[in-house]
């Protein structure tokens, strides 16, 4: 069995003896149950992994001592972007959790019109923070030792118009910016991912909420150039849409 993995947002380097914060103290001790002497791999999102090793567990203080360095990735071949719009409950969290595992490298929840929870000011900051977390809990389940970012929430049209003036910008952009390819996932199409050319640098799939996106959303959509793409015949749930279509991904470009 592999050692468990903990997500550090701290400097980290071979030798280096520390505590672990209270969240993934409590996790190895109350959880795991680790004991000392316990072997623990550490990442802190900036690349690579690091062996590490429990010295001391007193109830939720764990003390740990940094072993080694490994300078593994475990990124997608893809440059994968998801623009979800924003679900209710635990149906957002399950999205990103399983965005993450399926190898997307950032995320933009999106205010769509027909999202059932609306978020703002603090509210949304508290809630970005929560998928923050959720997507580096995935990150250690998963392996992956880069941490994708959850940028805070923008209305569709907001979203839209930066992306916009990012293509336009081009040459402050990077060469993945200034390629990036929309893709946005519709019923109504006649395009599948199969009829399309293998991605060039970034794509970015932009998934409705509850309900879809409204008429003038979807016209947007066609506006910025987005290419409308369905999967089959029937129709899918704002959680589970997302995680086909990145699978689908992979499986036709990527690392499946």
């Amino acid at each position: 069995m592999s050692a468990p993995r903990f997500y550090l947002d701290q400097a980290l380097a071979p030798g280096a003896r520390f505590s672990l914060p209270p969240g993934p103290a409590r996790h190895a001790a109350r959880a795991l149950r680790l004991a000392e002497n316990d072997a623990v791999t550490l990442f802190n999102g900036r690349g690579g992994e690091y062996a590490a090793r429990i010295e001391r567990i007193r109830k939720d203080d764990v003390a740990v001592v940094v072993t080694g360095f490994a300078d593994i990735e475990r990124e997608s071949r893809l440059h994968l972007m998801l623009a979800q719009g924003i679900s209710s409950g635990e149906r957002m969290d399950y999205t990103l959790q399983k965005a993450v595992e399926l190898g997307v490298a950032a995320i933009q929840p999106i205010a769509a019109r027909r999202s059932v929870v609306k978020l703002a000011g603090e509210r949304a900051d508290k809630r970005t923070a929560h998928w923050q977390g959720v997507v580096a809990s995935a990150c250690e389940q998963c392996g992956r030792n880069r941490v994708p970012e959850v940028a805070a929430p923008l209305t569709l049209a907001d979203w839209l118009a930066r992306t916009t003036s990012r293509g336009q910008n081009a040459e402050a952009d990077s060469p993945g910016q200034r390629s990036m390819r929309l893709l946005f996932l519709s019923p109504l199409a006649e395009m599948r991912l199969p009829d399309l050319p293998a991605p060039a640098a970034m794509d970015c799939l932009v998934a409705g909420p509850e309900g879809g996106f409204e008429a003038d959303e979807t016209a947007a959509l066609h506006a910025a150039g987005a290419v409308p793409v369905r999967l089959g015949p029937r129709v899918l749930r704002t959680e589970t849409a997302a995680l086909a279509a990145l699978a689908a991904m992979q499986t036709l470009w990527g690392d499946f």
